[in-house]
């Protein structure tokens, strides 16, 4: 994964609505460069088919130029996979100036592309400055490293990886953390979910546990830790804690 991508986390927000970002429009080679981005993004499951499509605007307005769509084949951690893979370049759009939104309740013209299922969309704009990007990420509002990290290891990456975005703001990720391995869980409680269906919550929140996934990796690479991933598969999506990945370190 590419180790540039850490330095966007402290710089990248939500733009809910794409206002008061200026005038600038992205450009014909900016969108190639994008399309040469998605062919170099790291998948977390190699064995699953995805495609990515960049349209107009798309579905419901909210200032946005683009969407960009995600689909795929409906496999073990399918969801988890978009997600990390969607994060990357959610960071690299950050690096190019260019205001992101992950869009859960885009609805796309085509639920299917190429036989693979729609997953969802990021929305995109151009911002005409980097200052109207996050000034400080700790401002944020964040459950505390004691409510999602359990042990006295890696607590620095705790500070960072819990900013990692995910739908409405469900944070839905626990780690247990040794000197020899960093374990994470899918943890779903009923309670807060905004406007997100209840039905949805269980989909949504797996995407959530791959971008949590893709932040983990990045800071753990800036930080030149050493590490081999042990992926598993949920067997009851009720579960209250699933068991992700454990990160042999």
């Amino acid at each position: 994964m590419d180790k540039e991508l850490y330095d966007m986390i402290f710089k990248r927000k939500s733009f809910h609505l794409f206002r008061n970002i200026g005038n600038e429009r992205i450009t014909e080679d900016e969108l190639k460069d994008i399309e040469k981005e998605i062919t170099n993004l790291k998948p977390l499951t190699e064995d699953i088919k995805v495609k990515i499509k960049i349209v107009k605007k798309e579905s419901i307005l909210r200032g946005q130029e683009y969407c960009i769509l995600f689909y795929s084949e409906k496999k073990d951690n399918y969801l988890q996979n978009i997600g990390y893979m969607g994060e990357q370049l959610d960071l690299y759009l950050v690096s190019k100036n260019i205001g992101t939104l992950w869009f859960g309740i885009g609805k796309p013209e085509e639920r299917k592309l190429d036989g693979l299922d729609y997953v969802i969309m990021i929305a995109i704009a151009k911002v005409d400055s980097p200052d109207k990007f996050r000034k400080d990420m700790y401002k944020s509002k964040r459950k505390e490293i004691s409510e999602i990290w359990s042990g006295d290891n890696y607590t620095d990456i705790a500070n960072i990886v819990r900013f990692a975005p995910s739908a409405c703001n469900t944070q839905p990720w626990k780690v247990e953390a040794t000197d020899k391995e960093i374990k994470v869980y899918r943890y779903r409680k009923e309670g807060k979910r905004g406007i997100m269906p209840k039905d949805k919550v269980i989909y949504y929140n797996q995407i959530d546990i791959g971008i949590f996934l893709c932040f983990l990796e990045l800071c753990l690479e800036h930080n030149n830790i050493n590490y081999k991933k042990e992926l598993f598969i949920e067997e009851d999506h009720e579960k209250e804690n699933n068991l992700t990945a454990i990160y042999h370190i």
